[in-house]
């Protein structure tokens, strides 16, 4: 999955206390950071409806899209986890390391073939993908291309998070190589902008408020995240960066969920499971979270959901074949490191 090894989750928030529940009255979801940011915010709004409707509480874990998947291989013979919440393709490699068990989940038949695993192990939860900010009372405009971010005013004011325990910067990763053509021009691009880089980052949910406050310029993140941000960070802009050839592109970025292989309470987790695909949860994705349902019966018509699309418009959002990312993905996170010296 990656080069050097993960970081361990000692900075991991634990944002639900439940303590003194009984094991038959909580279930316990580790999860990419995202669907928890704002206030309101979509996860708290659906924790606090799931446990009114079934009584059980949510024990609510957070960190980087590899590292709650590195935590769970890491418990794997003594399982603390329920429920996984992870992107691409961290969600993968838990199902192929044997971390993820098989569930039917009652909203199946309504999510496209192309949003869940064929043998029951991950759904999508979230439509999402990959974008950029930029402090907009800073710079005013965006810059236009990838090629812009190299200009000496950007020196030290560039972060985006690490390939290979971030989702996130996973794809700044895939991105900039389908921006520039191919591996050899995008590593090499990488390996250029580390000149304005500041560093590594382990999350990219931390990097919004930076921008905001202008100790950035640009970051990365994803659009459902930083479209939850932007209440609490009014300097925040999303944009999509120009490849060489001038035109703009994304990858598709799917939050992903799936039950946990040995999970201590496994029939808790699979009714959170279902209650989070469930018409009405998804109903409400536009509206709170700031993403895009993942149902094909659900077509949200609310004014979050015409910005979103809006956005977009002129930007094509591509998907990478993800089983080959994850075979690439330690050679590729390891040639990340070369380039960037990180």
């Amino acid at each position: 999955m990656r080069g050097p090894a993960l970081p361990c989750l000692a900075g991991l928030a634990l944002l639900f206390s439940v303590a003194t529940a009984h094991a038959e009255d909580v279930v316990t979801l580790y999860s990419a950071d995202g669907l928890h940011d704002g206030s309101p915010n979509w996860f708290e709004n659906q924790f606090n409806a799931f446990t009114k409707a079934t009584g059980i509480k949510v024990q609510y874990v957070e960190g980087g899209s590899g590292v709650v998947v590195e935590r769970i291989a890491k418990e794997a013979t003594n399982p603390q986890a329920d429920v996984l919440v992870t992107l691409p393709p961290f969600i993968q490699k838990a199902a192929a390391d044997g971390l993820l068990a098989p569930y039917q989940a009652q909203a199946a038949s309504a999510i496209p073939a192309g949003g869940k695993d064929a043998q029951g192990r991950y759904y999508a939860l979230v439509n999402n993908y990959l974008c950029f900010i930029y402090n907009g009372a800073r710079l005013g405009k965006a810059p236009v291309s990838f090629t812009d971010l190299l200009e000496p005013q950007f020196k030290s004011k560039i972060q985006y998070s690490t390939p290979g325990q971030a989702g996130d910067g996973t794809a700044v990763m895939l991105q900039v190589i389908h921006a520039f053509g191919g591996k050899d021009a995008g590593f090499a691009y990488l390996g250029k902008l580390q000149a304005n880089n500041v560093g590594p980052s382990s999350s990219t949910g931390r990097l919004a408020g930076l921008v905001n406050k202008g100790e950035l310029l640009v970051a990365n993140g994803d659009a459902q995240m930083n479209f939850s941000q932007l209440g609490q960070n009014p300097n925040l802009r999303i944009y999509f960066p120009a490849g060489p050839d001038g035109k703009r592109s994304t990858v598709a970025l799917p939050y992903y969920i799936g039950l946990v292989h040995g999970a201590p309470h496994a029939a808790a987790g699979g009714k959170l499971i279902d209650f989070l695909l469930a018409r009405e949860s998804q109903e409400q994705v536009s509206t709170v979270a700031q993403g895009l349902p993942v149902r094909t019966d659900v077509h949200p018509t609310d004014a979050a959901f015409k910005k979103i699309e809006s956005i977009v418009q002129g930007v094509t959002i591509w998907t990478p074949d993800w089983d080959q990312v994850l075979k690439d993905l330690p050679a590729d996170v390891a040639r990340w490191h070369t380039v960037s010296g990180s």
